[in-house]
C-alpha cells in the first residue's frame, strides 16, 4: 500500500519587496501544496486525501489544555502560525521601495514616511496624478523630462508608506496614464518609472491589482528581448504581483503570452533578473491548472537554466529557482518525468546538506518530496537502497528532523513518508537509521502538525507494498518495535483530534495493532491506552467512512466474546 503525497503552495504568492536585489525570500509551511495521494494502512483500500493547510490557525485538538503550560504552548503556536502567514504574504506581493537599478534615485531613511497622515499622502497622490496628466499633454521643450519627473514623484508616493495610496492613485486615473507612458519608443527612464508605479499598484488589494488589466499587454511586451534588462526586470516584477493575485489573472497573463519571455529571462546569469523572473514564474504556474507548468518545462533551455542556477547560484537565487521546481513537480507529471532524469535530485540534496537557510531549505524539501512521490522511476532507478544519493537524502532529512525549526521538521517528515512508501528496502533503510529515535520522540512530543506527518512515516514503515492480490502485509518486526516504544499512544491521540484525516490515520494504525499482535495482545494494549474510549466518538459520527471503520473494529475485536477467556 503506497502512501505518497505531493505538495505545492496554495497560498497566493505576491511579493512585498523592499530591495529587488536583496530580497529576503520568505514562505510559509503550507501543506496544502497540493494533490497528495494518500492511502490507508488497513487492508487493501486506498483513498485520496488532500493535505491540510498549515496556514490555517490550529489549536492542539488532542486534549483539553490545562494550566499555564498549555496556555503558553497555544500562544507559541499562534505566534508561529501568524509569522508563517506574514512570510507567505511576503512571497506573494512585493512592494518596490528600491528600484531594480541602483542608479535610480532611492530615498534615504530620513525620506521614509513611517507614520505620515494618510489624508495628506492621498492629497499629494491626487496632485501627482494630475501633474502626470499635464506632463503627458505638454508638448514643449523638456517634455520628456517633465514626464519623467512627474512619474518619479508618483512613484515616490507609492513607495514611501507602509500603506501606499494605491486606491487614490487609481481613482485619480493613474492606470491609463501609466499605460500611455509604457508606449514603445519611450526612454528607458520613463519606462522604468512607469513600470515601478504599476508594480506597487499591483501589490495592493485584489481589486487594485485587477485595475492593471489595461496595462498588462504593454508590461508583457516590455519583458521581451528588445527591452533593456532593467526595464524588463521591473515589468516582470509587476507581472509577478499580478500573477500572485489569483488563477483568473494567471490565465489572462498566460493567454497574453507572458510565459515564454519570463522563461527566457531565467537564461542569463544576471542574478537580480533571474531572481525576479523565477519568482514571477513560480506565481504564474502555481496552479491548480497544470497546463502552464507543463508548457514551461518543455521550453528549450528551461531545464538547463534550472540546473545551472541550482548548481552555481547563491542561496537567494537558488531559493527562487527551487520554488519553480516545487510547482513544476507538484503540478505536472511531464515536468516530474523530465526532471528526475537529470541530476536535480543530487543538486537538491547537496543544497539540503550544506545550507542553513530556512528560506532555501523549505522549497528544496518540497521539491525532493514531490519528485519522490510523483515518479516511480525515482524510487525504482534512482533512490535505490545502498546508493550514495539515497543514503545522502536520509542523512540530510535526519539533519532537518534535528533542527530547531518546526517547519523543517514537518517538511522532513513528509519527505520521509514518501520514501517510506517505497520498497521494503526503503523502509528498512529508514528503520535502521538515526531517524528512528527522532521519529518516536516527535510522535510523542511534537506539535500536532508535525506529529501527523511523523505518523505517516511510522505507518508506512509497518506495511509492505501490496502483493499480486492487492493486499498489503504487515512488517511485523517494525510494528512490534514501534508499539514497544510507546507509539500507540500517539496514534490514539490522533484519533481524539478534531482533524478527520489525523483521526483516520490513528484508526488505521490501531487496526494494524489489533490485527498484527498475537494472542489478543493488541486488544489489551488498545484498551490500556483508552483506545476504546477514543473510538466511541465515531460510533455515531457523521463521517460514514470513519463510523463504519470504528464499528467494524469494535465488533471484530471488542465484541461480545472479548474478555471471556480472562
Amino acid at each position: 500500500m503506497e502512501i505518497k503525497r505531493k505538495r505545492d503552495e496554495m497560498l497566493s504568492a505576491k511579493k512585498v519587496v523592499y530591495n529587488s536585489s536583496k530580497v529576503a525570500i520568505q514562505s510559509s509551511h503550507n501543506a496544502a501544496r497540493g494533490f497528495c495521494s494518500r492511502g490507508r494502512f488497513q487492508e487493501s483500500e486506498v483513498k485520496t486525501m488532500a493535505d491540510e493547510s498549515a496556514a490555517t490557525p490550529r489549536r492542539d485538538p488532542i486534549k483539553n489544555p490545562v494550566g499555564n503550560t498549555a496556555a503558553q504552548r497555544r500562544r507559541q503556536n499562534a505566534v508561529s502560525v501568524g509569522k508563517e502567514r506574514r512570510e507567505a504574504l511576503f512571497r506573494t506581493k512585493r512592494l518596490c521601495r528600491v528600484g531594480v537599478s541602483s542608479d535610480v534615485d532611492v530615498p534615504d531613511d530620513s525620506d521614509m514616511m513611517i507614520e505620515e497622515e494618510q489624508s495628506i499622502l492621498e492629497a499629494q497622490t491626487s496632485s501627482a496624478v494630475e501633474e502626470l496628466k499635464n506632463a503627458i499633454a505638454f508638448q514643449g521643450k523638456g517634455a520628456v523630462q517633465k514626464k519623467v519627473n512627474a512619474l518619479r514623484e508618483l512613484r515616490r508616493l507609492l513607495s514611501r508608506s507602509e500603506f501606499p495610496p494605491i486606491e487614490t492613485a487609481i481613482t485619480s486615473g493613474a492606470i491609463p496614464l501609466l499605460a500611455e507612458c509604457l508606449s514603445f519608443g519611450s526612454q528607458d527612464e520613463q519606462l522604468l518609472e512607469a513600470a515601478w508605479c504599476l508594480t506597487n499598484i499591483a501589490a495592493g488589494r485584489p481589486e487594485e491589482t485587477r485595475a492593471l488589466l489595461p496595462a498588462l499587454p504593454l508590461l508583457i511586451a516590455h519583458i521581451g528581448e528588445k527591452s533593456s534588462m532593467l526595464v524588463a526586470e521591473q515589468c516582470a516584477w509587476a507581472l509577478g504581483n499580478v500573477a500572485g493575485e489569483g488563477e483568473d489573472l494567471r490565465h489572462i497573463l498566460i493567454s497574453q503570452g507572458a510565459l515564454l519571455p519570463l522563461a527566457k529571462m531565467m537564461f542569463p546569469n544576471k542574478g537580480s533578473t533571474v531572481r525576479t523572473a523565477g519568482w514571477a514564474l513560480s506565481n504564474l504556474i502555481k496552479g491548480p491548472d497544470p497546463k502552464a507548468a507543463t508548457e514551461l518545462i518543455i521550453i528549450d533551455g528551461v531545464v538547463e537554466a534550472i540546473l545551472r542556477h541550482l548548481r552555481k547560484s547563491d542561496e537567494e537565487l537558488a531559493t527562487e529557482i527551487a520554488w519553480v521546481v516545487v510547482y513544476l513537480s507538484a503540478l505536472s507529471p511531464v515536468a516530474t518525468s523530465v526532471l528526475v532524469k537529470t541530476d536535480i535530485l543530487q543538486l537538491l540534496v547537496e543544497r539540503l546538506a550544506t545550507s542553513n537557510s530556512l528560506q532555501l531549505l523549505i522549497p528544496v524539501l518540497r521539491s525532493l518530496g514531490n519528485l519522490i512521490a510523483g515518479d516511480t522511476y525515482t524510487t525504482n532507478a534512482v533512490l535505490v537502497p545502498g546508493h550514495e544519493i539515497t543514503d545522502s537524502i536520509i542523512l540530510a532529512l535526519i539533519k532537518c528532523l534535528k533542527s530547531e525549526h518546526r517547519v523543517l521538521k514537518k517538511e522532513a517528515a513528509w519527505v520521509l513518508s514518501n520514501i517510506a512508501a517505497g520498497s521494503v528496502g526503503h523502509k528498512q533503510l529508514i528503520y535502521k537509521s538515526e531517524a528512528m529515535p527522532l521519529l518516536i520522540q516527535l510522535l510523542a512530543t511534537a506539535p500536532f502538525d508535525i506529529k501527523k506527518e511523523v505518523a505517516y512515516v511510522v505507518g508506512n514503515l509497518c506495511v509492505a507494498p501490496a502483493d499480486g492480490s492487492g493486499r498489503p502485509s504487515l512488517i511485523f518486526a517494525h510494528l512490534v518495535s514501534f508499539v514497544r516504544s510507546g507509539c500507540l499512544r500517539g496514534f490514539i491521540d490522533l484519533v481524539r483530534s478534531a482533524d478527520i484525516e489525523a483521526a483516520r490515520l490513528g484508526l488505521q494504525f490501531m487496526e494494524l495493532v489489533l490485527r498484527g499482535l498475537p494472542n489478543g495482545e493488541g486488544q489489551k494494549l488498545v484498551e490500556k491506552e483508552d483506545g476504546i474510549d477514543a473510538m466511541e466518538r465515531f460510533q455515531f459520527h457523521e463521517n460514514e467512512d470513519l463510523r463504519n471503520m470504528v464499528n467494524q473494529l469494535v465488533d471484530k475485536y471488542f465484541g461480545e466474546d472479548y474478555g471471556l477467556d480472562d
